[in-house]
């Protein structure tokens, strides 16, 4: 069974496990109701930088 890095990685504020969304290239925590992006490769994992999935998205302007 191979892992890959991003299985290691937890929130970074509630310290629960992240699912990784090829998708989209988010980190999301389902605790959180959070979504970390990862942007070049590196996953940004600054809950500054994080998209709440609680609300809806707002279209581009």
């Amino acid at each position: 069974m191979k892992t890959s890095p991003l299985d290691k990685l937890v929130c970074p504020v509630c310290k629960g496990p992240l699912k990784h969304d090829p998708k989209t290239q988010e980190l999301i925590c389902e605790n959180d109701k959070q979504a970390y992006p990862i942007r070049d490769g590196i996953p940004i994992m600054l809950p500054g930088e994080a998209r709440s999935l609680s609300e809806p998205e707002q279209p581009a302007s």
